[in-house]
């Protein structure tokens, strides 16, 4: 890591924390301000990021000098903007402070007067002036420092919740002590995610290249994105994990303020935070370099925003900040559109059912002469315009989306006719059959293996049940159309991995909150029993849509994580208001439901710090351990057997101070490694050109004009592509070829 560097890292963290203080909530009512803050600072620190790729890349500028100069011009802006926050809300209080003491002095010295304008009846002295408050409302309603109040909630909070809120920051600190110890070592990262990076960096610029991976290009590349910043910044990806981290983080924060949002005390949100922290898939991911964290706190931040606009009418920021969530979740992973889709539509009909109440932006109240009443004479017109304010406002939303994935689907439109992609990706994980009895196969089969258990018994049963139905009703359990590749249902997803690893416990929790949000909401928040449903509704929609529009596949169980992030808040509720119903004195069954659910939430636990422990492919303990296990042997965890294999080509071609190096691999094979064992003694990228392609309008290079060829999978393939009188040599998985004299 550069000199530089370091703090550089921390430009991303230092601008969301200014931010927070430049975007903080101006409405009094606003639930959980400081955490509506942070995810506002969230959107605009990761549009920024996106748009700064975008720009540069676009000029070819894909540089540390660049990016450096970007980002402490973003900070700039971020510390005026907070600056000039923190002045007025100082001189904010200093006016309200200094009415409040007027009105005092007028107190004491005219209290008939003071009466009078005060009382009950106008001209009518009140009998005695109310004692005036200790300080201005407004003052006193200012949030002491975070340290006071974080020791404020610690030490108003019962031994239950310091239980849960211990165990979520315990596992968040044991998180990031993987995240920074342990080397990427993800498989998709060394095929696809990890390979795109570098090839920009080496490029310069973000056009297309040949390649034999399509999703090297054709994969949404919004987490890379975020990537490349701390490449740039390192020189390497010692940080690259902590993308992920901090998508944890905001998954969490995200998650508890829909708690709030619908209702639910501190015990709710920290249940919901307590669950979401411990399911296994979530612990794993955030110490990872897949996306799939990243895009479920994208989603989660365009709901907690799209909740909101429920009960007030919507502010400008607000639609910038939806379109921010939606166009960032498309450019991270495009499934996750399936739950942003429903969320855009329930705000919206929201908004619109309050444009014809007449109710003010921000929840300044109904339209009209007394409060709680509409103006007759301006109903009319004023319902039209905001109709029309909203359909603008729906407008705005999906310029600001574009505006951030645009530019990416551009380049897949100008190259392969289609703005998702080859047909080959079209055809892969979306449903090619939509006919019911395929649909409901499909969710069958989905609902397995997310919800499997290490109890192999009820896995085969439910498995021969599903497959033996969809026969029974004329569907192959194994049809192409309804399943990803060549892959078989069903496969064991229990154990803790983090590409496929089930969430029976979160999902269990998670399904029981939507029966209740939806059958009786009122009994889990009856304060919000309207929004708690019209929730409930959108989680159902987004985990049915999802199961109609995506293929069975084995690891499909992190393409979920988006829809448990949206549906654990429900969790939340549910058992917070089990415990609350049994600690008011309810009957016997409800009491041993509330000890089930305590039993199932130690089990929540458990699992958490079982992933975190021994999770694969990152553990604390056992083989494999982040503490005693080499750097390169990490990277190679998934296949032990390949780490030698690549060293030993490497130096190979290393010896013969070769500069052009052809790449012959298959689609899913691992290209990462050549990026690190190819580089130059200075650190410089090396020049690595792919001799197949499956671009149409990218030729591959000639494996003539290349002074080494390296190769990965297929010996025939290697062989087939190298000139004649080349020596060839392979050991196992991986091969190269050099040319005579060399």
């Amino acid at each position: 890591m550069s000199a530089l560097g370091y703090p550089l890292a921390l430009a991303p963290v230092a601008a969301i924390g200014l931010l927070a203080v430049a975007l903080r909530p101006v409405a009094p009512a606003t639930v959980a301000r400081r955490r509506l803050a942070l995810v506002r600072a969230a959107l605009v620190t990761g549009t920024f990021a996106v748009l700064t790729v975008e720009l540069l890349g676009a000029l070819r500028l894909l540089t540390l000098p660049a990016f450096a100069t970007a980002w402490l011009a973003f900070l700039a802006a971020a510390a005026v903007a907070a600056g000039r926050r923190r002045r007025r809300d100082a001189a904010h209080d200093g006016l309200r402070a200094a009415a409040h003491r007027t009105v005092e002095v007028v107190a004491a010295r005219e209290p008939a007067l003071v009466g009078a304008t005060t009382g009950p009846t106008a001209g009518t002295p009140a009998p005695a002036p109310a004692p005036p408050p200790a300080a201005d409302p407004g003052v006193a309603a200012r949030p002491a420092g975070w340290s006071t109040r974080l020791a404020h909630a610690w030490r108003t909070a019962g031994r239950g919740e310091r239980l849960l809120a211990g165990t979520v920051g315990g596992l968040l600190l044991v998180e990031l002590l993987i995240a920074l110890l342990a080397e990427p070592n993800n498989f998709d990262s060394q095929t696809y995610h990890l390979p795109k990076v570098e090839h920009w960096v080496a490029r310069g610029g973000l056009d297309f290249w040949p390649t034999a991976i399509h999703r090297q290009v054709t994969i949404p590349p919004g987490a890379e994105y975020l990537l490349l910043h701390l490449r740039l910044f390192t020189d390497g990806d010692a940080l690259h994990n902590l993308v992920q981290w901090a998508a944890g983080v905001g998954v969490l924060l995200a998650a508890t303020r829909i708690t709030a949002q619908l209702g639910g005390g501190r015990r709710a949100q920290l249940l919901a935070a307590f669950v979401l922290a411990t399911t296994p898939m979530v612990a794993l991911q955030a110490t990872s370099t897949q996306t799939d964290l990243v895009c479920a706190a994208w989603v989660a931040c365009a709901a907690t925003v799209a909740l909101d606009g429920l009960r007030r009418r919507a502010g400008v920021g607000a639609m910038l900040a939806l379109g921010a969530a939606t166009g960032l979740t498309a450019l991270t992973k495009t499934s996750g559109l399936v739950a942003v889709g429903p969320l855009l539509l329930l705000w919206g009909l929201a908004q619109l059912r309050l444009a014809r109440t007449g109710t003010e932006p921000d929840g300044a109240g109904p339209r009209g002469p007394v409060a709680g009443t509409v103006d007759p004479a301006r109903a009319g017109g004023s319902g039209s315009r905001q109709v029309r304010r909203t359909v603008a406002g729906s407008a705005l939303i999906l310029l600001v989306a574009v505006v951030v994935v645009g530019p990416f689907l551009a380049r897949v439109t100008a190259e392969f006719g289609h703005p998702l992609g080859p047909p080959r990706l079209r055809e892969s994980i979306p449903m090619e059959r939509h006919d019911p009895p395929s649909l409901v196969v499909n969710a069958l089969r989905i609902a397995h293996t997310a919800f499997d258990t290490p109890l192999a018994p009820l896995r085969r049963a439910g498995a021969e049940a599903i497959v033996g139905g969809a026969e029974l009703i004329g569907v192959d359990p194994q049809d192409r159309a309804t399943t990803f590749g060549r892959e078989r249902f069903p496969v064991p997803s229990w154990y803790p991995d983090e590409d496929r690893v089930a969430f029976p416990l979160a999902g269990a929790l998670a399904a029981i909150g939507a029966a209740y949000a939806l059958a009786r909401p009122g009994r889990i928040s009856p304060t919000r029993a309207g929004s708690l449903r019209a929730y409930a509704v959108v989680v159902v929609a987004a985990a049915l849509l999802h199961t109609a529009m995506i293929k069975w596949q084995p690891w499909g169980n992190r393409l979920l994580l988006y829809a448990l992030t949206l549906a654990v808040p429900l969790a939340g509720l549910w058992l917070d208001a089990l415990f609350r119903r049994r600690a008011a004195g309810a009957g016997g069954r409800r009491s041993v439901a509330a000890g089930l659910a305590v039993s199932v939430l130690a089990t929540c636990a458990l699992a958490g710090v079982l992933a975190v422990s021994y999770g694969f492919p990152r553990r604390l303990v056992g083989a494999g351990s982040v503490f005693t296990t080499s750097e390169w042997d990490t990277r190679f965890l998934r296949r032990p057997q390949w780490a030698e294999e690549f060293r030993w080509a490497a130096d190979a071609v290393r010896a013969t101070d070769a500069r052009r190096i052809g790449l012959v691999q298959q689609n899913d094979n691992w290209e990462y490694p050549w990026w690190l064992l190819l580089r130059d003694a200075d650190g410089r990228p090396p020049q690595l050109v792919a001799l197949q392609s499956v671009l149409p309008g990218r030729p591959p290079a000639d494996p003539a004009s290349v002074d080494a060829i390296v190769c990965t999978g297929s010996r025939p393939a290697c062989t087939a592509l190298v000139p004649a009188g080349w020596r060839v040599q392979f050991r196992g998985y991986v091969g190269y070829a050099l040319p005579p004299g060399r």
